[in-house]
């Protein structure tokens, strides 16, 4: 069958539904086997629709493409030899099994074939690969392989530091092993790898020197000291990353000094002398780009993708892998919407000018008059924010904003008269340097006086906003906006550019399939697919379900979280390793971990306690070092974390994972489900908190090996009927129910821990 034309020589849609239905129902997907047309007759093609990200603030963002493709390159679009590659390194016997002796998986070879086939014709993929399955090295392998054949670069964006950390020092390691290891891999050797990182996490060492030249301007006593530590790691660091540092930096002095500014361009800071534009070199050099959701999307957002009918995701001619494809919907949410807060429009003011310290920018270069001016903006942005937190917040934490004009805009007038004054100092400024940094002032500034208008005007049409406190000491008053509804965005700027992108988890689907994850994602209708774990839960995995814990829907009872504390230190000191224990919520966290220390440092076990605005690694490195400790988390301790071995033996759920109905995008949502005749609990809440309840899972069998135990607090998990669901995404057939009786059979004390 060869694929028909229209009058531009490109396929018509019918062709590409036929593919898409072939490929949607043909098992492994060997689709080699048929006559496919090649780069000449472009497969499965779509006429491409440009992509415009309404409803967006003109927030500033300095933040520039790392990679420019020459205009004249023209890749090569046929894959299908690398298909057969992939085919060969992955099948039973093959070259992954043969040459580097791992263990021949059918799960990941039929992944490895399916992305293959996807980066081959261009085309979406969603992918569900249970753990263990080794998805990394399915998609690294042929896209490699795709990107040194054809040109075009390979990007692989990933939302946990551990998964990074994992490819770039394991998994691309194994790549380059592999293709030396055999004749015909052999050119594929020498591909180049590169992390796309924000410039704004470089040190520029021009701004740097200037910086330490006008420190007596800029900063007080302790931030010059904390300059010359800066100043001393910058002469021997060799990547330049803030993350490198080992000791805080003050974000007064970081903000003088990265590389997010305009004067760190290429005539100031030429690649051998620039942290920032020689890791650019690198960028544009490689085959392979690992970024992580946070950096893509804000990149999408400040519409850095490539524009008109251009194929790609983020660079001309790009194809790109979404790994822990679970957490699209947040991480779009968080960067696809408009935010300002108290604290960014402070700062930045106070980089001009400090009026307590006396102190910044305008110390030397402006007069009283220009410092008077800061002063006069910053007393009416908090006064701003003081009268928001009074009249919109009160005692709250969020509130939807529903009406505008909630109070006068004291903000323009100062903000405004400031922003005409920098321009003009940057317009007599001899120095060009200089009159970079003021223009980057100035437009900084005057984007967050149009969010604030646009806020204050409710100018936010499909888009939800809203107030919160956030912050350690939720003292920052921040005004938020997203989408209501995702699926139109993520179709535009994923699944409309006409080259392939691959989106891949451990878990994305439910008791209903993939079909609620797809319509969220804008995804309906695309090709996915899905294979299971190949570790052994049935032996290796116990599972136990309360029957008798009070219910814990809503606001949680003294009873239930005295009942979770019992619970839980029987259960905890019953086993030798680590147990992790999940919440929904930090109040109940606070609440479990209060009854509970004394009793677990009575068996010799460290407890380890997550706290708002604390630092993840940091916690999982000392419960890994502990060996035997507990950990309480909530939030981010339900996904991405990775501790193998007895350190983590058992993983305590206290409640089912629902989202919190009172936030202000979450009610929207609702409403919009509600309007459009759906039922929000079984289109939003429901999937979205067994997709959670599967990641919580996910983190007690990690290796082959592992054993360990999954209780349940929750008894709503059998008492209701959508609990059905829960039981359905458990990753063994059989469990145990117990009750407050069963304890001592259930968590006999044996151990005393180590301590």
């Amino acid at each position: 069958m060869e694929p028909p034309k229209n009058g531009k020589g490109k396929e018509n849609r019918k062709w590409s539904a036929f593919l898409g239905n072939q490929w949607a129902s043909n098992g492994p997907h060997r689709l080699l086997s048929r006559k496919l047309p090649r780069d000449k007759d472009r497969i499965a093609e779509v006429p491409s629709q440009s992509f415009q990200l309404k409803n967006l603030p003109a927030v500033f963002l300095i933040v520039r493409m790392i990679r420019i493709l020459d205009d004249s390159e023209s890749p090569a679009r046929n894959g299908f030899g690398m298909v057969a590659l992939t085919e060969k390194i992955f099948g039973e016997g093959g070259w992954l099994q043969v040459k580097l002796g791992l263990e021949h998986r059918p799960q990941q070879e039929e992944m490895a074939i399916r992305v293959a086939q996807s980066f081959a014709m261009d085309a979406p993929i969603i992918f569900e690969a249970g753990t263990g399955v080794g998805k990394s090295l399915a998609y690294l392998v042929p896209g490699i392989i795709y990107a040194v054949d054809s040109k075009r670069p390979f990007l692989v964006s990933t939302h946990t530091i551990s998964l990074q950390e994992q490819i770039r020092e394991k998994d691309i390691e194994q790549c380059r092993v592999l293709f030396k290891s055999v004749p015909e891999l052999h050119r594929y050797a020498g591909f180049e790898s590169a992390f796309l990182v924000g410039r704004g996490n470089y040190v520029c060492m021009k701004r740097l020197v200037r910086a330490a030249e006008e420190r007596a301007d800029l900063f007080n006593q302790g931030n010059q000291q904390a300059l010359d530590s800066l100043s001393e790691w910058a002469t021997h660091t060799k990547t330049g990353l803030r993350q490198e540092t080992d000791f805080p930096i003050p974000p007064d002095i970081w903000d003088a000094v990265n590389a997010d500014a305009s004067t760190c361009n290429r005539k100031n800071c030429p690649a051998e002398n620039c942290f920032f534009h020689s890791a650019r070199q690198k960028v544009q050099k490689a085959h392979l780009i690992i970024l992580n959701h946070s950096l893509l999307f804000s990149l999408i957002a400040a519409g850095m993708s490539p524009g008109g009918d251009t194929p790609g995701i983020l660079y001309p001619n790009d194809f790109v892998v979404v790994d822990e494809a679970h957490t699209l919907p947040i991480i779009a949410t968080n960067h696809l919407g408009a935010a300002v807060s108290s604290y960014a429009v402070e700062r930045a003011l106070r980089i001009l000018y400090n009026p307590k310290t006396k102190k910044g920018f305008l110390k030397k270069i402006g007069n009283p008059g220009d410092r008077r001016l800061v002063a006069e903006a910053l007393a009416a942005c908090s006064e701003f924010f003081e009268q928001t937190s009074h009249t919109l917040l009160g005692k709250k934490d969020q509130v939807r904003l529903a009406e505008g004009e909630w109070t006068e805009p004291v903000f323009q007038e100062p903000l405004l008269e400031l922003t005409k004054r920098l321009k003009a100092l940057a317009y007599k400024e001899q120095d060009e340097t200089r009159a970079d940094e003021i223009r980057d002032q100035q437009l900084r500034i005057d984007s967050y006086r149009t969010v604030l208008g646009r806020f204050l005007a409710l100018d936010f049409d499909g888009h939800v906003p809203w107030v919160e406190r956030t912050g350690k000491t939720r003292q920052i008053i921040s005004l938020r906006s997203a989408p209501i509804d995702l699926a139109p965005v993520l179709r535009q700027i994923l699944f409309r550019r006409n080259t392939s992108v691959a989106l891949t988890s451990a878990t994305l689907a439910t008791s209903g399939g993939m079909d609620p994850f797809l319509a969220r994602i804008g995804a309906d209708g695309q090709p996915h697919g899905a294979v299971t774990s190949p570790f052994d839960y049935e032996r290796h995995c116990e599972i136990l379900i309360t029957t008798d814990c009070p219910a814990s829907g809503g606001q949680t009872s003294p009873s239930t979280i005295q009942y979770w504390s019992d619970c839980i230190v029987r259960a905890a000191t019953a086993i030798e390793g680590g147990s992790l224990i999940l919440f929904t919520s930090y109040r109940d966290l606070a609440a479990v971990v209060r009854i509970c220390r004394e009793s677990l440092a009575t068996h010799g076990r460290p407890l380890f306690e997550q706290v708002p605005g604390g630092t993840r690694s940091q916690l999982l490195d000392q419960f890994r070092e502990a060996g035997n400790g507990v950990l309480f988390g909530t939030e981010t301790f339900w996904t991405g974390i990775d501790v193998p071995g007895p350190a983590l033996s058992q993983v305590i759920m206290t409640k089912l994972p629902f989202e919190n109905p009172s936030h202000p995008v979450f009610q929207a949502r609702e409403e919009y489900v509600r309007d459009r005749g759906g039922h929000p609990f079984l289109e939003i809440s429901l999937p979205e908190a067994v997709l959670r309840f599967r990641q919580g899972l996910g983190r007690l069998i990690r290796k082959v090996d592992d054993r360990g135990r999954l209780v349940i607090l929750d008894s709503r998990v059998l008492r209701k009927e959508y609990g059905r669901a829960f039981v359905e995404a458990l990753p063994k057939t059989t469990f145990t129910r117990f009750n407050r009786a069963d304890w001592e059979r259930c968590f006999p004390r044996k151990h005393r821990g180590r301590g």
